[in-house]
């Protein structure tokens, strides 16, 4: 004989609607919790532009030679400029400084930067044609990450200043 699914079904309905009933003190866990969270993932996603600043800057020379080889006109510059807005742009995140602002701007930055040294569909070489494709969509990725950042940005908490926009 076939069991009920009714019994399971009432059960999970009560363990919703009792999940859904929340006393002011688990609210105010649960906007902790959150906000911790919140704090920690813009932390780890800034990471990445920390240290993509500080490797532009600390090894320009290897960096500007790549940007020259891919056609970046002004290379030495171009690396120079992009380690000081990756590493201001991440540090404003992590901090909450103009955090919509410094995402917008990272958003911009890596969505160029996957244009202009990541054209995969250029590349004859398989292998070198499929890092290049995984260099693009990371980048393209970490825009659209940047970009809900941004979104999100007006009243997030832990900020040291309020939004710009």
């Amino acid at each position: 004989m076939a069991r009920s699914s009714r019994p399971i079904a009432t059960l999970l309905v009560w363990q919703a609607s009792h999940l859904c009933k929340s006393s002011p003190s688990s609210d105010t866990r649960k906007g902790i919790a959150v906000d911790v969270v919140f704090l920690i993932g813009r932390i780890l996603f800034s990471l990445v532009f920390v240290g993509s600043g500080v490797g532009h800057l600390t090894q320009s020379e290897g960096s500007a030679e790549y940007a020259g080889y891919k056609g970046v006109p002004s290379p030495k510059n171009a690396v120079l400029l992009s380690g000081v807005l990756m590493l201001a742009g991440g540090a404003a995140v992590i901090l909450g400084i103009w955090m919509d602002l410094a995402a917008f701007g990272l958003a911009a930055l890596v969505a160029i930067m996957a244009f202009a040294m990541h054209r995969f569909w250029e590349e004859s070489d398989p292998q070198t044609r499929q890092v290049e494709m995984a260099q693009f969509m990371k980048n393209i990725a970490l825009a659209g990450g940047s970009l809900v950042i941004a979104a999100v940005a007006e009243g997030a908490p832990n900020t040291i200043t309020d939004s710009v926009f």
